[in-house]
C-alpha cells in the first residue's frame, strides 16, 4: 500500500503523522535539526533553502505557538509565508475543505501548514493534492483532532536526544489526559519506533484510550509508582475543550492526585528532565515549582521546535 508520507525513493514527501515512519527518516529529520539550532545565535537568521517558496499556514483551529514557530521556521528558511486563520473565515461561510485547498493551490502554494479540530484532515488534503496531479505540494500536519501531532513529537524527541544523548537505555512517562491527546500519539509512535526500552503512560482510567496497551506502553493508574526510576517526564494538558461529561472530579481534586509536584518527582531519577507541550494549566497538571525548576525543559522545548520544523520543510522541500 502506497504511504503517502513517502516518495517513491523513500524520501519524505508529507509529514502526516510519526505513525508508520521507518527509525532512518526520523533520526533524519532529528540530524537535520542539530545545525539549524545555531542559526537563532546568528547575527542574520536567515538561509536561503526555501527562497522563492510560499508557506500557506492554513489553521482550522486556533493555536500561538504553534503557529509562531512554524511562522518563524518558514522566515528563516527565507520563504513568502502566508497565515490564515481559516476557522473565522471561507469555511465559516460554508466553503468545504477541498474546496479552500483549491484556491490556496491557485494562489502558487507550495507548502501546507495544516491544523484542524477533525482526525485525518491533513491526509484528505494529501491525497487531493496526489489525485489533483499536484505532486510538488507538500504538506504538514499541525495538528489534527485527536489523532497527530508530529512536529511536536519530533521536538520532544530532539529534546530528549539533546538531554540524554540516547534514546536506548531511558524509561520514559507520560502523564495525563492521554486520551484527548494528539500529542501523547505522536511521542508514543517516535519513542518506541527510536528504541526506548520503556514507555509508560500514568493516567485515571477515564483518560486513557481503551487500546493504549497495544501501543507498546505500560499503563499505570497511580503517579508514585508510575514515576519510579523514570529519566524523562513528559506532562501532558488537560483538554477540557475536548470532554464530554463528567470524566474528571475538580481541577483541585486532579491536581492532588495526579498533578506533578516536587515531592512526586522525587521518585523519578534525580537527573529526570520534565517536559510539557504547553500551553500550561499550573496548579492543574502541574505545579509551579517544577515548572520553573531546575528539571524543566519546557522553554527549551519550543526553541528546539523552530529548528526542527526548519529541518521538515527543508526535507520536505529538498525531496
Amino acid at each position: 500500500m502506497r504511504n503517502p508520507q513517502l516518495n517513491e525513493h523513500g524520501e519524505l514527501q508529507h509529514l502526516l503523522s510519526l505513525d508508520g515512519l521507518p527509525k532512518s527518516v526520523l533520526t533524519a529529520i532529528l540530524d537535520t535539526a542539530e545545525p539549524f539550532t545555531e542559526v537563532a545565535e546568528r547575527e542574520v537568521k536567515k538561509l536561503p533553502l526555501l527562497r522563492g517558496k510560499s508557506v500557506f499556514n492554513v489553521f482550522f483551529e486556533n493555536s500561538t505557538r504553534t503557529r509562531t514557530t512554524f511562522e518563524i521556521a518558514a522566515k528563516r528558511l527565507s520563504a513568502d509565508v502566508i497565515n490564515l486563520n481559516v476557522a473565522t473565515s471561507s469555511t465559516k461561510k460554508g466553503e468545504t475543505l477541498l474546496d479552500t485547498v483549491d484556491n490556496l493551490c491557485a494562489m502558487q502554494a507550495d507548502m501546507f501548514v495544516v491544523r484542524h479540530e477533525s482526525s485525518g484532515a491533513p491526509y484528505l488534503i494529501a491525497e487531493h493534492l496526489h489525485n489533483t496531479g499536484r505532486h510538488h505540494i507538500r504538506v504538514v500536519n499541525a495538528g489534527d483532532g485527536r489523532h497527530a501531532h508530529p512536529t511536536q513529537g519530533l521536538l520532544d524527541m530532539f529534546t530528549i536526544r539533546h538531554y540524554k544523548k540516547d534514546f536506548h537505555n531511558l524509561t520514559v512517562a507520560i502523564v495525563g489526559d492521554v486520551l484527548h491527546s494528539r500529542v501523547a500519539r505522536s511521542q508514543i509512535a517516535a519513542l518506541t519506533t527510536l528504541g526506548v526500552p520503556e514507555v509508560r503512560v500514568i493516567a485515571p482510567r477515564t483518560l486513557l484510550p481503551t487500546d493504549v496497551e497495544r501501543m507498546g506502553v505500560r499503563v499505570f493508574n497511580d503517579m508514585h509508582e508510575g514515576l519510579k526510576d523514570v529519566d524523562v517526564v513528559m506532562m501532558l494538558r488537560l483538554q477540557n475543550e475536548r470532554m464530554n461529561g463528567a470524566l474528571l472530579p475538580s481541577p483541585q481534586e486532579f491536581f492532588k492526585v495526579w498533578g506533578l509536584t516536587m515531592e512526586k518527582l522525587a521518585r523519578a531519577r534525580p537527573d529526570a528532565i520534565v517536559m510539557h507541550p504547553g500551553p500550561m494549566n499550573r496548579g492543574v497538571e502541574i505545579d509551579s515549582a517544577v515548572a520553573d525548576g531546575g528539571q524543566a525543559v519546557i522553554l527549551p522545548q519550543v526553541t528546539f521546535g523552530i529548528a526542527v520544523r526548519m529541518a521538515v520543510m527543508s526535507m520536505l522541500a529538498g525531496s
